[in-house]
């Protein structure tokens, strides 16, 4: 008897106007909005068959691509770029209790003893640029580097905070920055991905695919994960009994079909498809060609560290320089690795080991090609680390408060540090930047106007930077 009432309240749950309107049939509401669009006639509006065509941005743009070297799990500004001898003197102390008014950590009781930094810092280059005895091929190229010391964020866990560097907010399903930066101004090589990605390290990001994705853009500008080695994508080869001439009398056949309905209905999506077929058969002729590190002479292998064949951060970087090369917009390589709770010390030596040596080369590279002055190279995780101690005597808990970032190229102003944090690294005392000056700003540099980079969803004129995001003129050159 009960299952028989469940049963009919369900049923009179349904008999409501809005379902019939919503969902009967195809739905009235549905019939009324295709015949407002114009989408029951084949006079629809087609959208553009190449989503991909060179844009031109709001204003002339100081940089045309990027490349942002992502270090998942927030390394220690600390140990690595904030230099704070103060901190040692504390060492073993509680912190003063002013200093933890209204603090939430992650893991941690905020009042933990005080760790100072593990290793040494010098100043180097004509900038006189603060940097760790970790990170020595990063010190030669000091004076071409833009460090800010005053980062910011909202979020103190991984994911979330992933998500809002790369989206500009923690929730999932907003475009990341590569897909707004693709969606304005396109691709200058029709035969790759506009926005590639690669990923190394221990895992993948904790914030998972929303870290690269297209969010309610439409998914020709979401970016396109390759490997290091092998088929830069899975499947680019053609089956067993299966040729060229079969392949492309097969994708011509899929094109019209598409094509005819793209006239019709005028949905963007299928524009993706159409593009997303054509882009994977010029990819099986492109991409294994310049995924073969074998053709880069030795010089350039060793400045990297790069071994071909042999998946890494410094396969990555030296990939990352030939895709923009050939005109892919922007290219991001995930390297999650960098989570220390503990371990603190070998961690940081051994991430540094694997990292230090192919972001140098990438700029000094970049740079003898006549390619930084245009290309943005960005270096950087989601958030930064405590001062106080976590895993014994050897680890630091998540810190969104302060954190430094480091940038190179694309109009910025080289040989410039930013900011202040206090003598713990625990506040940003001067020219603090959140996430959304940042992304404004990196906007800027690409020729958008923040706020006007927009897209109309759910009502809204949706953008990277929210309701937020102010220019940071100190870093433009």
């Amino acid at each position: 008897m009960n299952f028989a009432n469940e049963l009919q309240t369900e049923y009179r749950r349904y008999l409501t106007r809005r379902w019939f309107f919503q969902d009967c049939g195809i739905g009235l509401a549905s019939i009324a909005a295709m015949n407002l669009l114009g989408g029951g006639n084949a006079s629809a509006a087609p959208a553009p068959l190449n989503p991909l065509a060179n844009k031109k941005p709001h204003h002339p743009a100081k940089a045309k691509r990027v490349i942002y070297l992502f270090m998942g799990g927030a390394p220690s500004h600390l140990e690595l770029f904030d230099n704070k001898p103060e901190l040692s003197k504390w060492d073993g102390k509680l912190p003063p209790p002013e200093l933890l008014k209204g603090y939430r950590s992650a893991f941690i009781n905020p009042n933990s003893k005080l760790l100072g930094p593990k290793f040494k810092f010098a100043r180097h280059g004509q900038s006189g640029a603060e940097i760790s005895e970790l990170l020595p091929h990063t010190a030669r190229i000091a004076d071409d580097l833009t460090i800010v010391k005053s980062m910011h964020t909202d979020a103190f866990n991984h994911a979330p905070a992933q998500i809002l560097m790369s989206t500009g907010t923690q929730v999932f399903g907003r475009p990341s920055f590569g897909a707004w930066t693709l969606y304005g101004l396109g691709t200058e090589n029709q035969n790759l991905p506009g926005y590639v990605v690669m990923q190394s390290g221990q895992k993948g990001p904790s914030g998972g695919l929303s870290n690269f994705g297209c969010g309610f853009l439409p998914t020709v500008y979401q970016g396109v994960p390759f490997r290091s080695s092998g088929d830069p994508v899975l499947f680019l080869s053609n089956p067993q009994g299966v040729d060229d001439a079969t392949q492309r009398a097969s994708l011509d056949a899929l094109k019209r079909l598409n094509e005819e309905r793209l006239g019709v209905v005028g949905d963007p999506e299928i524009a993706s498809r159409i593009n997303s077929f054509e882009l994977a058969y010029r990819m099986q002729h492109t991409a294994p060609e310049i995924m073969d590190l074998s053709t880069e002479p030795q010089h350039v292998l060793d400045l990297y560290g790069a071994k071909p064949g042999e998946p890494s951060f410094a396969n990555n970087c030296l990939l990352a320089r030939r895709l923009i090369e050939k005109g892919v917009r922007f290219v991001q390589l995930f390297h999650e690795a960098w989570d220390h709770h503990g371990g603190l010390t070998n961690g940081l030596k051994t991430q540094c080991g694997l990292t230090d040596q192919a972001c140098a080369a990438l700029v000094t590279d970049l740079k003898q090609r006549g390619l930084l002055e245009d290309t943005l190279v960005i270096w950087g995780g989601e958030f930064g680390r405590t001062p106080m101690v976590q895993g014994g005597s050897d680890g630091r808990d998540h810190h969104p408060n302060a954190f430094t970032m480091w940038m190179s190229g694309g109009g910025l102003k080289p040989g410039v540090t930013l900011g202040q944090s206090d003598q713990f690294g625990f506040n940003v005392t001067s020219d603090a930047v959140h996430v959304h000056d940042l992304h404004a700003t990196l906007l800027h540099l690409l020729g958008f106007d923040h706020t006007r980079l927009t897209m109309k969803f759910q009502g809204l004129d949706m953008r990277l930077t929210n309701v937020h995001g102010e220019l940071v003129p100190k870093i433009l050159a």
